[in-house]
């Protein structure tokens, strides 16, 4: 778990330095610009992950099936109630944004979930400490520009990478290659979406769409299982 606490500290750590070094100085078209800026940065790691994938019909059918599951279930929402929650007991300004998109950031990339396994299976936080850094550096970026919802971001994190830690065990045959690579593919199309919200050109609830990024996991399964 040394990696996932690090990581949610790294957040943490960020959000502060974000808040209270840069929040507040960067006004209106400033503060609309760095937001695109930001969102384009997002949108070409989003893109360049989505190219990892090699089997398309499967990312296609993990898109399509996770997001029925997402729907179903109703996760964004879950996770905007939780934010305006949180923004209701502080009385802050909009900080529901700000924790739902940095949270789903965090989660939906392939780094949390193949760090987790990492650590989990190896105890190697290689990965984790990676996106740690990363992490950090977003977090300002995202504080300065959201406002103070990002720092709490980093609670479902340190508790979505360590159910995969703990639960890595029981997936440590399936994770070959291709499912990797598979795996990669459909949490850049994820991250690209988050960036479409943060462009303003449509909004798309990426979290109904997150348990599309397990179903490459599953399908493997179900072809071991045949």
């Amino acid at each position: 778990m040394f990696g996932n606490i690090v990581n949610a500290l790294a957040i943490i750590a960020g959000s502060l330095l974000g808040l209270f070094l840069f929040r507040g100085r960067m006004k209106g078209e400033m503060n609309d610009s760095l937001i695109k800026a930001t969102a384009l940065a997002i949108l070409l790691i989003g893109l360049k992950n989505a190219w990892a994938g090699e089997n398309m019909l499967l990312i296609i059918f993990s898109l399509v099936i996770g997001t029925f599951l997402g729907e179903l279930i109703g996760i964004e929402r879950r996770l905007e109630d939780l934010g305006k929650f949180v923004e209701s007991k502080l009385k802050g300004d909009n900080i529901a944004r700000g924790f739902v998109t940095a949270s789903l950031l965090y989660c939906v990339g392939s780094m949390a979930i193949l760090g987790s396994l990492e650590g989990g299976l190896r105890n190697q936080h290689d990965i984790l400490l990676a996106k740690a850094v990363l992490d950090g550096v977003i977090s300002i970026m995202f504080t300065s520009t959201l406002g103070a919802g990002v720092i709490f971001s980093a609670i479902p994190v340190f508790i979505y990478q360590g159910a995969i830690v703990l639960g890595a065990v029981f997936v440590k045959d399936l994770l070959t290659d291709q499912v990797i690579a598979n795996l990669s593919g459909v949490g850049g199309l994820l991250i690209a979406a988050l960036a479409l919200n943060q462009l303003e050109v449509r909004k798309i609830r990426v979290g109904n769409m997150l348990p599309a990024v397990f179903i490459p996991v599953v399908y493997e399964l179900i072809l071991k299982a045949i």
